[in-house]
C-alpha cells in the first residue's frame, strides 16, 4: 500500500504553561475540541494543532531531560486581503502575542507581518496575491506548466 507522504496532520507546540497557551489561542477564537491531561487539541482546516506541556512532550519523545525550544520554524496563516491580515495581527496582539514585525508590503509582492505566541512560537500572517485561497480558506498551491 502506498501512502501519501506530502501531508501534515498534526502540529504540536511545546508550551511552558498549558493554561496560558490555551487562553491565548482561545482569545484568538480557536476552540479546543479534545483535551487529555497535559495536552489540548484544536481542529484546523484539514489538520490539528496540539498544545503539549514541555516536560510532558520531552518525556513523550523519549527524551525526558531534553531542553525543548521553539526551533527554527514559522507557522503561517494566509488571508484573502491585507485588511484581514491587519485584523488578525491586531487580534493576536490583543490576546497577548509578542509583536515581531507589523504587517507591511513585502519584496515578493505580498503583505505580511509576524508575531510570537506567549511561548515564542512564531506566526506569519500574510496575504499573497499569487496564491488565491479556496472558499474554505485552505490553500492549494497554483501549478505551473513545465
Amino acid at each position: 500500500m502506498t501512502l501519501p507522504l506530502q501531508r501534515v496532520t498534526l502540529i504540536t507546540l511545546g508550551v511552558a504553561d498549558l493554561t496560558r497557551a490555551r487562553a491565548f489561542y482561545a482569545a484568538l477564537g480557536w476552540q479546543a475540541v479534545d483535551e487529555i491531561p497535559g495536552v489540548s487539541f484544536f481542529q484546523m482546516n484539514g489538520l490539528a494543532l496540539g498544545l503539549f506541556g514541555l516536560a510532558d512532550l520531552a518525556k513523550d519523545q523519549g527524551r525526558p531531560d531534553a531542553p525543548l525550544g521553539t526551533g527554527a520554524i514559522t507557522l503561517a496563516q494566509n488571508f484573502a486581503t491585507p485588511a484581514e491580515v491587519d485584523a488578525a495581527y491586531a487580534a493576536a496582539l490583543d490576546a497577548g502575542a509578542i509583536p515581531l514585525k507589523a504587517p507591511e508590503s513585502v519584496f515578493w509582492g505580498g503583505y505580511s507581518g509576524y508575531y510570537a505566541d506567549p511561548d515564542g512560537h512564531v506566526w506569519e500572517l500574510a496575504h499573497n496575491p499569487y496564491w488565491p485561497l479556496n472558499e474554505d480558506g485552505s490553500l492549494t498551491l497554483p501549478t505551473t506548466a513545465p
